[in-house]
């Protein structure tokens, strides 16, 4: 690849058979709703069908699979942990034993989620409330990789909305490194939908080099959140083109993964940004 030495500048993350090389291209994170309020419909609340769709994420090129057992569509209601773990942990166990080499995520803020989640099969946990101390201490205890995403219970309650994110963000690689946690195993979220307006999702959007110059691996889940249905009058199913849109452009910015449904939509759109911002090239390439 042309662009392995400024990724061995940035480190890597080895996650079972998979080597993230940040810098070196970006990787696909697939969703698995593991719930049946789901806000972009594609919730699949029955064990083998919800492995039925995290093994097509598999193939349509996914490098991770996240599997989440609560929706944080606005106006949801929490789900107690014994809920949410009988929901993701049967997922998780059933993919585990498909497919022994693909990273899991367990989308969750909750220690006790994850740590059964890790016991199931799960390699990294993706928190939408950024790093809870608990769960701070389970990802250390474990080593398992954290996601800390920005989040907020009301919109426009801070001055500049991307200053606010990068000073969460940067308080939670803070508090993950006291616990002894590897640069490369702390990525940060700017939380795009979450606690934010359509308006405040753009600015952050428009300013991404800010979150991905605080210097570790960066995560952005923007597919098929309101805001692209608000900019193309797209209902979430509906959203793929815009989605992929707003993704590709992320690259630019220097993210590292982004989190989608439409997993062959954005391995295709990642492949193109990479090669023209990175200079990435597949492993079969002839020029």
């Amino acid at each position: 690849m042309r662009s392995a030495g400024r990724a061995r500048e940035r480190g890597s993350l080895r996650v079972r058979g998979a080597d993230f090389a940040w810098g070196e291209r970006t990787y696909v994170m697939g969703i698995v709703n593991v719930t049946p309020d789901s806000f972009s419909g594609d919730g699949e609340i029955a064990v083998e069908a919800a492995t039925a769709y995290a093994l097509a994420q598999h193939t349509a090129g996914a490098d991770v699979i996240d599997v989440g057992g609560e929706s944080t569509r606005p106006g949801h209601e929490t789900v107690a942990s014994d809920v949410e773990i009988a929901r993701v942990v049967p997922v998780v166990r059933a993919l585990r034993s498909r497919l022994p080499e693909i990273p899991i995520s367990i989308d969750t803020y909750k220690a006790e989620v994850a740590r059964a989640a890790h016991a199931a099969g799960a390699d990294i946990v993706n928190s939408v409330w950024g790093a809870p101390a608990d769960l701070l201490d389970v990802a250390a205890e474990l080593e398992m990789p954290i996601v800390a995403m920005h989040n907020r219970h009301r919109t426009g309650d801070e001055g500049d909305v991307v200053a606010a994110v990068v000073a969460f963000l940067t308080e939670c690689a803070r508090c993950a490194q006291a616990r002894g946690i590897p640069d490369e195993r702390i990525l940060l979220d700017p939380g795009i939908g979450f606690g934010k307006t359509a308006d405040e999702n753009l600015d952050v959007l428009r300013r991404l080099g800010e979150v991905t110059a605080i210097g570790l691996p960066t995560l952005l889940g923007v597919s098929r959140k309101s805001t692209i249905g608000k900019l193309t009058g797209r209902q979430p199913r509906d959203r793929v083109y815009g989605s992929v849109a707003a993704a590709a452009l992320a690259v630019q910015s220097g993210i590292d993964v982004v989190r989608v449904h439409d997993v062959a939509a954005a391995r295709d759109a990642m492949a193109v940004a990479d090669a023209i911002v990175r200079d990435w090239r597949p492993q079969a390439w002839i020029g």
